[in-house]
């Protein structure tokens, strides 16, 4: 993500304004130090963006999850004979 000072940001303020209103966000910093994140308008929030791991904590994961079929795997590749 681009970051502009706020000089530089007050000169191009019409193209960063339609870059960010394209889907291109920047930040605007004073001395160095960001101060603000310009989006579009239209942007989802974070509390609308799905989350990964939604389901974190609601199941669990067996033990012998990376053994469970062995031996209807094994039946089917017939690796007993």
């Amino acid at each position: 993500m681009q970051t502009v000072n706020i000089h530089n940001a007050k000169t191009n303020l019409s193209r960063l304004v339609d870059r960010a209103a394209k889907g291109e966000p920047f930040i605007i910093a004073k001395a160095g130090k960001p101060l603000v994140k310009v989006v579009p308008i239209d942007q989802p929030t974070t509390a609308q963006m799905r989350r990964v791991g939604f389901m974190a904590g609601q199941f669990s994961v067996p033990d012998d999850f990376d053994r469970m079929g062995d031996e209807e795997i094994e039946q089917l590749f017939d690796m007993n004979t």
